[in-house]
């Protein structure tokens, strides 16, 4: 159900059927493929395309940290990379590995520019490992984003 053999990874044709819990359940399968010897801080992301189409992401550490890509960015690059422009909603579900964590995870500054850059009114579910859900619109969280 899930990708092919090339790099692209999405789920074709789901529409009006992939409600909110089923984008959180691709992001956390899509966090145990995250990349996080560093910071044990895994972070999977499900990016819900205009179309239909969900494109999945995962943080990948690097020991040089600035060279860390969000799983975020992550998900938009494939979604962009294989032609889409146009999200409605994305899912967001990250946890220490070691521990489970009460506070909910919220995107970085530089994830949220380039969310907004495509959809400054993008859904965006939030996810904790204890199970708290919260549903804000970008526009919330980043009300002014940088703009040429």
């Amino acid at each position: 159900m899930f990708g092919n053999k090339f790099t692209r990874r999405r789920l074709i044709n789901l529409g009006d059927k992939l409600n909110n819990k089923k984008l959180i359940e691709i992001a956390k399968k899509t966090r145990e493929n995250a990349y996080a010897p560093y910071s044990n801080f895994k972070v999977g992301a499900a990016l819900l395309t205009k179309t239909g189409n969900v494109y999945q992401g995962c943080n990948i550490e690097n020991s040089s940290y600035g060279l860390t890509i969000c799983a975020e960015r992550v998900a938009i690059s494939n979604a962009v990379s294989n032609g889409e422009k146009e999200f409605t909603k994305m899912a967001i579900v990250g946890s220490f590995v070691e521990k489970q964590n009460e506070s909910l995870l919220t995107p970085c500054g530089a994830c949220m520019q380039i969310m907004s850059e495509f959809n400054p009114d993008l859904e965006l579910i939030l996810l904790n490992t204890v199970g708290k859900i919260i549903t804000i619109n970008l526009k919330e969280l980043f009300p002014k984003p940088f703009k040429l």
